[in-house]
Formats: C-alpha cells, sequence, structure tokens
C-alpha cells in the first residue's frame, strides 16, 4: 500500500460511529464538509434506504467534484460561500449529523445550532490535543449525553440532546 494510502485512510475514522448512528435511525442525514470516505457512504447508504441527504461544503471545487458522482433526487448538494449563510438549511430536524466541515473554528457554531434538533452529531476530529484547533471542550458542557470513540487516532465524539447514549457502541448491543 503507497504511504498517500496510509495518510488517507486514516480520515476514515468516523466512519464506525456513524453507521451505527444511521443503523439507529431512519431519517433525515446532514453531512457538513463534502469527504473522500463519508460523500460517498452516506450517499450509498441513503440511497438504499430512500433517506434525505443534504450535504453542504464551502469549497467550490469539492462541492463540484462530489455532486458530480453523488448526486440523486435523495441526495441534495448545498455550496454556502460562508457557513453563517448555511444557518436557515440545517436549523431543522435531523436523526444523524456528520460535522466534518471546514475551516475547523466553524465546527463548534454548527453544532451549537444543531444541539436540541439533533438526535446524533457525529464529530470528527476529537483529539484532546486538536481542542486548540476544534474548541469542542466549549460545546461539550451543552450536551446531555456524549460518546467517545478514542481507539482509532483520529478521535469521534457523538453527541446529544435527544438520545441516551449509554448503549452506543460501535460493536454492536
Amino acid at each position: 500500500m503507497g504511504m498517500s494510502a496510509w495518510v488517507s485512510i486514516q480520515y476514515a475514522t468516523h466512519l464506525p460511529c456513524l453507521m451505527e448512528a444511521l443503523e439507529r435511525t431512519n431519517g433525515d442525514v446532514l453531512e457538513l464538509g463534502n469527504g473522500v470516505f463519508s460523500t460517498p457512504y452516506l450517499h450509498w447508504y441513503c440511497h438504499r434506504k430512500k433517506r434525505y441527504l443534504l450535504t453542504i461544503e464551502s469549497d467550490p471545487k469539492w462541492s463540484w467534484f462530489c455532486k458530480q458522482y453523488y448526486n440523486d433526487s435523495q441526495h441534495q448538494h448545498l455550496l454556502c460561500e460562508n457557513w453563517d449563510s448555511a444557518k436557515e438549511a440545517i436549523s431543522k430536524p435531523w436523526d444523524v449529523v456528520l460535522v466534518d466541515h471546514s475551516p475547523s473554528e466553524r465546527r463548534v457554531k454548527e453544532i451549537a445550532i444543531l444541539k436540541d434538533l439533533v438526535k446524533y452529531i457525529v464529530v470528527h476530529d476529537a483529539e484532546p490535543e486538536k481542542d486548540r484547533e476544534y474548541h469542542y471542550s466549549t460545546i461539550y458542557p451543552l450536551f446531555k449525553y456524549k460518546y467517545l470513540f478514542t481507539e482509532v487516532k483520529h478521535n469521534v465524539v457523538v453527541l446529544s440532546n435527544l438520545v441516551d447514549l449509554k448503549d452506543f457502541s460501535i460493536y454492536g448491543n
């Protein structure tokens, strides 16, 4: 396996938590930030299950690229010039939201907007040493429930105010 594959695969660490959250729900899904792992997975999962998926991206090149390959009547794409302009689109109930967008300091703002609207908020890059960049510790007090997946280099946190996460596990129940 080439070095680029080793470097890239470390960015798929959110998939186990995302898969578990999707299996526990059947409603709408929001993806904040396109990704080479999350967008194809979410697209085909939602397509197969006939679930609505909205992907929002601020980078025109990323948005265009993903829209070319992963686009149908159940999967909509929204290009936003800045994340403040996406507030209206995201401010609704969702079953699952993946937070993995840029710039990194914006993530806590969207999480705060979604805190009482979403069953499962799956947040990538949650390792403590990244808190200076992402500031997740500032939004943790806003949530009743938190599940931290630390068995991977790039930690993942699942947050909710609507669903108790005490039995949330990537290993099934």
